[in-house]
């Protein structure tokens, strides 16, 4: 069993490969539109905040505002590049791994792809998701939809149906440990470290030895 990361893949190849000129434009402008956003939620409230004046802080105009994100909410809570990423990433891996190896593999996989994200576990952006509801709902939705794509993406790799009963609890035994430690991370103000993560999933593969 290893719980090591995969081997890194060869420059601009994979998952791992380094973005393109174009590429580095877009995630420029989907930052510059995301900070705006949480500066002026934070200081107007949601409901004051329009996309117009979101546009207008962030440089650009409204129809590219909505080029990156198709509602307000989503530009606070939209997670719409994990799915493409995580499906990358697993099609990348050789064929015959088992579910445990699967998920480690990916978790740290994810986690070098994310690492310099200020974006990920941004403390203002999780404050607003918290204290307002709409932005709460479609977090949860959100949350729901990539799981949905994520069940289905081992699925696809398992060559399981995706209303496997067994996958099914697997995930949710995966989704419900990684989400507390997200949330107790996330309580001490730090980000949720991938040595503990992998740590609860040998734990989850070992039936949760207590010794």
């Amino acid at each position: 069993m290893s719980t090591g990361p995969s081997t890194p893949d060869a420059p601009g190849t994979g998952p791992g490969r380094r973005p393109g000129l174009r590429e580095r434009q877009k995630m420029r402008t989907r930052n510059a539109i995301r900070e705006a956003a949480l500066h002026l939620i934070a200081e107007h409230g949601y409901a004051k905040t329009t996309v117009e004046q979101i546009a207008e802080a962030a440089g650009v105009s409204h129809m590219t505002f909505f080029r990156y994100f198709p509602t307000k909410e989503q530009v606070v809570v939209g997670g719409e590049h994990f799915e493409a990423e995580a499906r990358a990433i697993v099609e990348s891996m050789p064929r015959g791994l088992g579910h445990f190896d699967l998920i480690r593999r990916l978790f740290t996989e994810l986690d070098r792809l994310t690492a310099d994200d200020p974006w990920v576990g941004n403390p203002l952006r999780m404050q607003l998701i918290r204290s307002e509801p709409l932005l709460q709902k479609t977090f949860h939705v959100e949350v729901e939809r990539t799981m949905a794509g994520m069940r289905q993406l081992l699925a696809d790799y398992l060559g399981r149906d995706a209303d496997d009963f067994a996958l099914g609890v697997f995930l949710d035994a995966v989704a419900g440990v990684t989400f507390r430690l997200a949330a107790q991370a996330e309580e001490s103000s730090t980000q949720p470290q991938i040595e503990t993560t992998l740590r609860a999933i040998d734990l989850l593969e070992q039936g949760l030895p207590l010794d």
